[in-house]
C-alpha cells in the first residue's frame, strides 16, 4: 500500500499558540480520516527552538523549511487554514519552484491561491 506524505501548509504567526493546535488538529483529523494520507508538518519541530516572533529566527526556520522543498520530502503541500499567510506564501513559491503539487483544503483558500499566483 502506498502512502501519500502531505505537507501540511497554515498559517503560523499571529496566534502561535492556537494555530499550532489548530495544526495538530488538522494533522489529525485527515489522518483519522484516511490512514493512507500521513500528514506531516515539519516546522512545529522548528518552533521548539525558535521564536517565530523574532525576524532573524523566523528567517532560519524559512530556510530550513525550504531544504524539505528542496528534497521533495513530500507528496504533494496542502493549504489550510482561514487565509494564506506570508509564510505560506513562501511555501507555495517553494513548492512551485520544485514542482510539488499544491491542493487547497478549503473553495476560499483555492480563490486566495489563484489570486495571488495564477495572475
Amino acid at each position: 500500500m502506498n502512502n501519500k506524505l502531505v505537507y501540511i501548509a497554515h498559517r503560523v504567526s499571529g496566534d502561535i499558540e492556537n494555530n499550532i493546535k489548530q495544526i495538530f488538529k488538522i494533522c489529525n483529523d485527515i489522518h483519522k480520516k484516511d490512514n493512507n494520507i500521513i500528514p506531516f508538518a515539519p516546522y512545529l519541530v522548528a518552533l521548539q527552538y525558535l521564536d517565530d516572533r523574532i525576524i532573524e529566527e523566523r528567517e532560519l526556520g524559512i530556510q530550513a523549511n525550504e531544504e524539505h522543498f528542496r528534497r521533495k520530502t513530500m507528496d504533494e503541500v496542502w493549504l489550510c487554514g482561514p487565509a494564506i499567510s506570508k509564510g505560506m506564501e513562501h511555501e507555495i513559491k517553494f513548492a512551485l519552484k520544485y514542482n510539488i503539487p499544491i491542493k487547497c483544503y478549503s473553495l476560499k483558500l483555492q480563490h486566495d491561491f489563484d489570486k495571488l499566483f495564477k495572475k
